[in-house]
């Protein structure tokens, strides 16, 4: 299912992956062998197919259907490929990370499609497996559009910081037949613009395929607490100074840049409660007994010594 001049080049991939701009990656053109690659684009699934339902659960623009076994012939072979250990290997020996692990329930993975008015603000990933407890390790996107140009939005933005004001920012535009592997860290930001089609092109939407591996273990200076994807909210365009008059695009502009940092923090409202409902149903369990009545009354009495 690969093109050959992917294990051909690999120690040159290698060493393209480990420049640092602004983190590890590689592109890959002609990924896929080209009957493929036309089989997966075929077999592509319709967007009503997919969960077309955002983080805050309201139908928006993107569709996703993570188990691509079930989505025809070309996607069953993917799926045994992206398991074997020749393959996991090669891309082991391309971004030097040994003893990957393919993730059969590719959560947050699978086929991606997004239409005019998605966009992605720059985030993190999140970095253990919800139920291995595997470290995630790296990204490998393949796109499918055989039609995309930059000015339309959508196309793939690496930051060195979006939160830093001389964030440094790598364009990688959605082609077709296009790999992008890239390593999954506490610092490998990434999203894309908001996808704005001219009318004549509305008819096309950004179809990718997303898969994800992990490693049991990993290096000490890349470890941290476990998370969930971490966002940034897309700051103000640059026009937005003052003596600006508002247009109708600018005022919409701003509504959805607004809607967009209160669904982020409703999103952490929604975690931080779930964690203290955690906290209390535990708490409960620990004094239910004879145990914990007596913790119970040993804590009233330190507090009366105080």
């Amino acid at each position: 299912m690969l093109n050959p001049a992917v294990t051909a080049h690999a120690t040159e991939l290698a060493v393209q992956f480990q420049r640092r701009e602004p983190f590890r990656h590689v592109v890959i053109d002609d990924f896929f062998d080209a009957a493929t690659c036309a089989r997966l684009l075929n077999e592509f699934p319709p967007f009503e197919r997919g969960n077309a339902r955002n983080e805050a659960g309201e139908l928006g623009n993107k569709s996703t259907v993570e188990k691509i076994r079930g989505l025809g012939p070309s996607y069953t072979a993917l799926d045994d490929l992206i398991q074997t250990r020749s393959f996991l290997d090669l891309i082991g020996h391309i971004t030097g990370i040994p003893d990957l692990l393919y993730d059969p329930w590719y959560f947050g993975g699978g086929t991606h499609e997004n239409r005019h008015g998605q966009d992605l603000d720059a985030h993190v990933d999140f970095n253990r497996h919800p139920v291995e407890r595997w470290h995630r390790r790296l990204n490998l996107i393949v796109y499918l559009n055989h039609e995309w140009d930059d000015a339309w939005g959508g196309s793939l933005e690496l930051h060195s910081d979006p939160r830093a004001p001389g964030d440094r920012v790598t364009l990688i535009t959605p082609s077709y037949n296009r790999a992008v592997i890239f390593e999954t860290t506490e610092w490998s930001w990434h999203g894309f613009s908001r996808i704005a089609l001219p009318e004549t092109k509305q008819s096309l939407s950004r179809k990718s395929i997303a898969l994800y591996f992990y490693t049991t273990g990993r290096p000490d200076e890349e470890l941290a607490d476990t998370h969930s994807t971490i966002y940034v909210d897309r700051p103000l365009p640059e026009r937005f100074k003052p003596g600006l008059t508002l247009s109708e695009a600018d005022v919409r502009e701003l509504r959805v840049l607004l809607t967009r940092r209160d669904q982020h923090n409703q999103r952490l409202y929604r975690d931080v409660t779930a964690v203290t409902k955690q906290l209390e149903d535990a708490h409960t369990a620990l004094n239910r007994g004879r145990l914990g009545r007596l913790r119970y009354f040993a804590r009233r009495l330190m507090a009366g010594l105080r």
